[in-house]
Protein backbone atom coordinates (compact mmCIF):
# COMPACT_ATOMS: atom_id res chain seq x y z
CA UNK A 1 0.00 0.00 0.00
CA UNK A 2 3.20 2.15 0.92
CA UNK A 3 4.08 1.54 -2.91
CA UNK A 4 0.91 2.75 -4.46
CA UNK A 5 1.15 5.80 -2.19
CA UNK A 6 5.01 6.15 -3.24
CA UNK A 7 4.13 6.13 -6.69
CA UNK A 8 0.57 7.82 -6.73
CA UNK A 9 2.71 11.14 -5.20
CA UNK A 10 4.86 10.64 -8.39
CA UNK A 11 2.44 11.01 -11.04
CA UNK A 12 0.50 13.63 -9.67
CA UNK A 13 3.67 16.11 -8.77
CA UNK A 14 4.31 15.06 -12.32
CA UNK A 15 0.63 15.90 -13.78
CA UNK A 16 1.55 19.13 -11.53
CA UNK A 17 5.05 19.76 -13.33
CA UNK A 18 3.74 19.15 -16.52
CA UNK A 19 0.32 20.84 -16.48
CA UNK A 20 1.75 23.90 -15.19
CA UNK A 21 2.71 26.83 -17.77
CA UNK A 22 6.12 27.69 -17.90
CA UNK A 23 8.36 29.79 -19.43
CA UNK A 24 10.99 27.39 -19.73
CA UNK A 25 10.08 25.22 -22.89
CA UNK A 26 13.12 22.38 -22.72
CA UNK A 27 14.08 21.11 -25.95
CA UNK A 28 13.53 17.55 -27.36
CA UNK A 29 17.59 17.19 -26.59
CA UNK A 30 16.66 18.68 -23.11
CA UNK A 31 13.91 16.02 -22.16
CA UNK A 32 15.93 13.08 -23.58
CA UNK A 33 18.94 13.93 -22.08
CA UNK A 34 16.88 14.34 -18.61
CA UNK A 35 15.65 10.34 -19.35
CA UNK A 36 19.00 9.55 -20.42
CA UNK A 37 20.18 10.35 -16.89
CA UNK A 38 17.40 8.72 -14.72
CA UNK A 39 17.89 5.62 -16.76
CA UNK A 40 21.64 5.62 -15.54
CA UNK A 41 20.65 6.14 -12.16
CA UNK A 42 18.23 2.99 -12.39
CA UNK A 43 20.52 1.14 -14.26
CA UNK A 44 23.86 1.76 -11.83
CA UNK A 45 21.02 1.15 -8.67
CA UNK A 46 20.19 -2.00 -10.15
CA UNK A 47 23.95 -2.82 -11.23
CA UNK A 48 24.96 -2.53 -7.52
CA UNK A 49 22.94 -5.88 -6.53
CA UNK A 50 23.82 -8.95 -5.89
CA UNK A 51 22.37 -12.62 -5.46
CA UNK A 52 22.76 -15.73 -4.11
CA UNK A 53 19.41 -17.64 -5.04
CA UNK A 54 16.77 -17.24 -7.50
CA UNK A 55 14.51 -16.16 -4.54
CA UNK A 56 16.72 -13.22 -4.23
CA UNK A 57 15.41 -11.60 -7.91
CA UNK A 58 12.53 -9.87 -9.30
CA UNK A 59 12.00 -8.31 -12.21
CA UNK A 60 9.90 -4.56 -13.15
CA UNK A 61 7.98 -3.32 -16.15
CA UNK A 62 10.37 0.20 -17.77
CA UNK A 63 10.14 2.71 -19.57
CA UNK A 64 6.47 3.44 -22.28
CA UNK A 65 5.84 2.39 -25.43
CA UNK A 66 4.16 5.44 -27.56
CA UNK A 67 1.76 3.12 -28.43
CA UNK A 68 1.63 1.34 -24.52
CA UNK A 69 3.10 -0.96 -22.46
CA UNK A 70 6.69 -1.42 -21.34
CA UNK A 71 9.81 -0.81 -23.72
CA UNK A 72 11.21 -3.52 -21.60
CA UNK A 73 11.27 -5.61 -18.04
CA UNK A 74 14.29 -4.64 -16.10
CA UNK A 75 15.62 -7.74 -13.85
CA UNK A 76 17.20 -6.97 -10.22
CA UNK A 77 18.50 -8.41 -7.24
CA UNK A 78 16.12 -7.62 -4.03
CA UNK A 79 19.27 -6.20 -2.24
CA UNK A 80 19.14 -2.96 -3.34
CA UNK A 81 16.53 -0.63 -1.90
CA UNK A 82 13.76 -1.87 -4.47
CA UNK A 83 10.93 0.75 -3.03
CA UNK A 84 14.02 3.53 -4.21
CA UNK A 85 13.86 1.64 -7.68
CA UNK A 86 10.28 1.03 -8.16
CA UNK A 87 9.83 5.18 -7.43
CA UNK A 88 12.73 5.83 -9.69
CA UNK A 89 10.95 3.24 -12.24
CA UNK A 90 7.29 5.14 -11.85
CA UNK A 91 9.18 8.55 -12.41
CA UNK A 92 10.83 7.48 -15.68
CA UNK A 93 7.61 5.72 -16.76
CA UNK A 94 5.66 9.08 -16.52
CA UNK A 95 8.46 11.07 -17.45
CA UNK A 96 9.02 9.02 -21.07
CA UNK A 97 4.86 8.49 -21.75
CA UNK A 98 4.94 12.70 -21.18
CA UNK A 99 7.82 12.70 -23.34
CA UNK A 100 6.02 10.68 -25.91
CA UNK A 101 3.10 12.51 -26.16
CA UNK A 102 5.00 15.94 -26.54
CA UNK A 103 7.24 15.20 -29.23
CA UNK A 104 4.89 13.07 -31.21
CA UNK A 105 7.45 10.35 -31.00
CA UNK A 106 5.91 6.45 -32.81
CA UNK A 107 6.80 3.12 -31.62
CA UNK A 108 6.24 -0.28 -32.59
CA UNK A 109 3.27 -1.53 -30.99
CA UNK A 110 4.08 -5.05 -30.33
CA UNK A 111 3.31 -6.16 -26.88
CA UNK A 112 6.43 -7.26 -24.46
CA UNK A 113 6.30 -10.15 -22.70
CA UNK A 114 8.11 -10.29 -19.07
CA UNK A 115 10.50 -12.84 -18.35
CA UNK A 116 9.22 -16.13 -18.37
CA UNK A 117 11.25 -16.29 -14.40
CA UNK A 118 14.32 -15.04 -13.21
CA UNK A 119 17.56 -16.91 -11.90
CA UNK A 120 20.83 -15.93 -10.18
CA UNK A 121 23.98 -16.82 -12.10
CA UNK A 122 27.08 -15.80 -11.01
CA UNK A 123 25.72 -13.39 -8.20
CA UNK A 124 23.50 -11.48 -10.68
CA UNK A 125 19.81 -12.05 -11.69
CA UNK A 126 18.92 -12.59 -15.09
CA UNK A 127 15.68 -12.56 -17.06
CA UNK A 128 14.77 -16.05 -18.66
CA UNK A 129 12.34 -16.05 -21.70
CA UNK A 130 10.89 -19.17 -22.95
Amino acid sequence: MKLVKNISKTIALLAIVFGCANNTEFTKEEDLSELNDLQEEIELLIDSGTCSENSDCDYIAFGSKACGGPKAYLVFSTSIDVTLLQQKVATYNALENAYNQKWGIISDCMYLLPPTSVACVSGKCVGIYK
